[in-house]
């Protein structure tokens, strides 16, 4: 390591105060069949499984001097050659992210994607071959180190493999880039670098990493490490041929770049450099030189370390993470009462797919109600028919497919069928009328310490309670569709919701396995709220006049996973028209009712496209309703008045308290509409735009919150740097 990237890679550690260091300790064991003497590094961060051993730079340091010892037992030929595995469950999961985000100089970002390469690489270039053991999770870093030895095995029993850099914002800044489709060819690599990490992280199990050639071996976990080492003896004898296919370095390398390409456009729409940065760079290694790859990697690994898109990629992570896990407002969990029974009132798909729900982690009996017994059976029926599917796909087997079938049930009579329910949840039509009078026959059977929860999207909570005599067990549980996928549930608190009420309804999310967020009862809650407003001001463009094609064009820079009237066609046009009529009523000043839409709703159309020739094409018979006017803007002008308005909506629900901060609204986006993990959420991204400050007046999160920290170079000023970073 060269004393200049020694000397940053120290300076990086002081900005590390608080790194879980990872050490790297060597031990010698004679192979078996007398192979020789070997040294292994195990890493290790002192803790167990639940928390990673990570890389910050103290540990690539630790790592470093344990190869200075390797080298000069490889020169000295003490040893015939050397690997590295991980503590119990775990190989490493890359770079430790805690440390990235408090970096406030390219200098010091570009010490850690050099200090990566410089102690890496060093595996490759010993005396003896070097062996990598993916004994568990393994991610980023901790897949690149081993990229950097001369062989690889797996376990059958690995449960994670990625390079998730593009997911956050980054590269695989450590030799991923650049070594990875010199060894499994450019097309497998755009899979696992790309493609895999633009699909929310996708994880590889240890056989897929198997199967694409990242390791050359693969054992059951058992003995993982025991069978290694054989192998490891075997191919030092030379008794083991290690074969690998040949790498196309043709038109095939090139067509994997461009199908990488696509896979970015259509994700992210050339919003965020990441993904383009990483095929930039496997491009490039077409030619096998591979410490320009290693050059390129670290320039754009700095690079993106000091932009908005990483920090707000790590943003994200952490509130899905950590915010996720710890409610904010949520009451104490000792207050929440046990459930052992749940009840659902309806049994169309919404609620057929809530008792699956129920069903599948609770684990409990399910009972569901309806009008008649034709609805009953169709709501059991499509229950029983969703657990075959588990049981077909190999996800449960035929005794837990046979207990599941056993505890979900349907009946007629709410009496019979509630009298001894803990939790009961109506998903029935999405009326304020029909809503009170189904709780108020519920509260008439139910037990005095049932739960009675709305799945209202819009509704008021306090409003539905306000006819009951114990209107304080009453709380909103709102799931976003499709159920078994979104991870948010918002739960709403009525203005009676008393704590226990309010504990047990965390609670039970939490055995749900949903991302809980609590939310003030207000009109339409956090999600659709701030989605109705963004909706309805590209209607209202579009009724103004603005061609259909503009207005949706207009926020592709955003990057979001779909154009506004393809989310309107998924969520429904009749459901988006009541949402939208609700908040007229409650805020006619800023939410409209579309005559357009209204007209499309009338009409019976499922939405305004259509797909005969495999992409979206306004419907003719759409295009025949519309009626527009002839204020015509440009996209620019349309992303500009979208924008605006979801800030000024986002300040006023903030000011209304209607979550507890702006973090909360960021994390309801992200696990309830699938807002990109790249944007931060919405509010980092409104602060990186400069709209917070433009229409509120400052910023929704504070500089270094989903942003580089504010650094002042000598001569310039604090608010001229934080213009350039933010």
């Amino acid at each position: 390591m060269s004393t200049t990237t020694a000397e940053l890679l120290k300076g990086a550690a002081e900005l590390f105060p608080d790194e879980v260091v990872t050490s790297a300790n060597v031990r010698h064991l004679d192979l078996p069949f007398g192979a020789g003497r070997f040294a292994l590094i195990t890493l290790d961060n002192g803790f167990d499984h639940t928390k990673p051993t990570t890389f910050g730079p103290a540990s690539l340091a630790n790592l470093n001097a344990a190869i200075d010892q390797i080298e000069k037992e490889a020169a000295d030929g003490t040893i015939v050659g050397a690997g590295i595995t991980g503590k119990p469950f775990i190989f490493a999961v890359g770079a430790d992210l805690k440390g990235v985000e408090l970096l406030k100089k390219h200098d010091d970002a570009l010490a850690i994607g050099k200090g990566g390469h410089e102690v890496f690489k060093r595996l490759s270039g010993l005396a003896v071959p070097t062996f990598a053991y993916y004994n568990g999770a393994a991610m980023g870093g901790g897949v690149e180190v081993g990229l950097h030895c001369t062989y690889r095995t797996v376990s059958k029993a690995l449960p994670a493999f990625s390079l998730p850099e593009v997911f956050l914002g980054l590269v695989p800044g450590w030799g991923g880039c650049a070594l990875l489709p010199n060894l499994i060819g450019a097309d497998k690599a755009v899979s696992v670098i790309i493609e895999n990490s633009l699909n929310q992280n996708r994880q590889l199990k240890g056989k897929q990493v198997f199967d694409l050639g990242i390791a050359d071996a693969i054992f059951e976990g058992a003995d993982f490490l025991e069978q290694s080492l054989i192998w490891t003896a075997n191919v030092l004898k030379g008794d083991v041929a290690v074969e690998r296919a040949a790498v196309d370095r043709g038109d095939a390398w090139d067509e994997a770049v461009a199908r990488g390409k696509f896979i970015a456009d259509s994700k992210v729409h050339g919003a965020a450099p990441a993904a383009y940065r990483a095929l930039d760079i496997i491009a490039a290694a077409k030619d096998g030189n591979l410490q320009a790859g290693f050059d390129a990697e670290d320039k754009a690994l700095a690079d993106l370390i000091m932009g908005g898109e990483l920090r707000a990629g790590i943003y994200s992570f952490n509130l899905v993470q950590k915010r996720g896990k710890r409610p904010a407002g949520a009451p104490d969990k000792s207050l929440a009462r046990p459930v052992t029974k749940v009840g659902v009132v309806g049994a169309g798909l919404m609620a057929s797919q809530l008792a699956l729900l129920f069903l599948r982690r609770l684990e409990v009996p399910v009972v569901l109600t309806d009008i008649d017994q034709e609805r009953v059976d169709k709501g059991v029926g499509y229950v029983h028919a969703e657990i075959e599917k588990l049981l077909g796909k190999g996800r449960i087997n035929q005794d837990k497919a046979n207990r599941l079938k056993a505890l979900v049930s349907g009946v007629l009579d709410k009496a019979e069928g509630f009298s001894d329910a803990d939790f009961i949840i109506e998903a029935v039509f999405e009326e304020i009328g029909v809503k009170q009078q189904v709780f108020a026959e519920v509260e008439a059977v139910a037990p005095a310490h049932a739960i009675l929860a709305t799945n209202t999207s819009s509704l008021s909570v306090t409003e539905m309670a306000s006819k009951l005599k114990h209107p304080e067990r009453v709380v909103g549980f709102h799931f976003f569709n499709p159920v078994a996928i979104l991870p948010l549930l918002e739960i709403v608190r009525g203005e009676q919701t008393d704590d226990a009420s309010l504990a047990t309804a965390f609670g039970v999310a939490k055995k749900l396995k949903k991302t809980a967020v609590l939310v003030k009862d207000a009109p339409a809650f956090v999600v659709n709220r701030i989605l109705t407003r963004f909706m309805g001001e590209i209607q209202n463009v579009i009724d103004e006049g603005t061609p259909v094609e503009v207005a949706e064009k207009a926020v592709e820079p955003l990057g979001l996973p779909m154009s506004p009237l393809v989310l309107l066609e998924l969520v429904g046009p009749a459901i988006g028209l009541h949402v939208s009529e609700t908040l007229n009523r409650a805020f006619p000043e800023r939410f409209t009712v579309s005559p357009n839409l209204a007209a499309v709703v009338k009409a019976g159309k499922r939405g305004f496209y259509v797909y005969d020739s495999g992409k979206p094409e306004l419907d003719p018979e759409v295009a025949a309703l519309l009626e527009q006017g002839d204020v015509v803007l440009t996209e620019e002008q349309v992303r500009d008045r979208v924008l605006d308005a979801v800030a000024q909506e986002i300040g006023l629900m903030l000011d209304e308290g209607v979550v507890a901060e702006a973090q909360d609204i960021d994390l309801c986006l992200i696990t309830g509409a699938g807002w990109p993990f790249h944007l931060g959420g919405i509010t980092a991204y409104l602060d990186r735009e400069g709209v917070s400050e433009r229409v509120t007046g400052k910023r929704f999160l504070a500089q270094g919150v989903a942003s580089v920290p504010a650094y002042e170079r000598p001569g310039q000023s604090r608010f001229a740097l934080r213009r350039v970073l933010a």
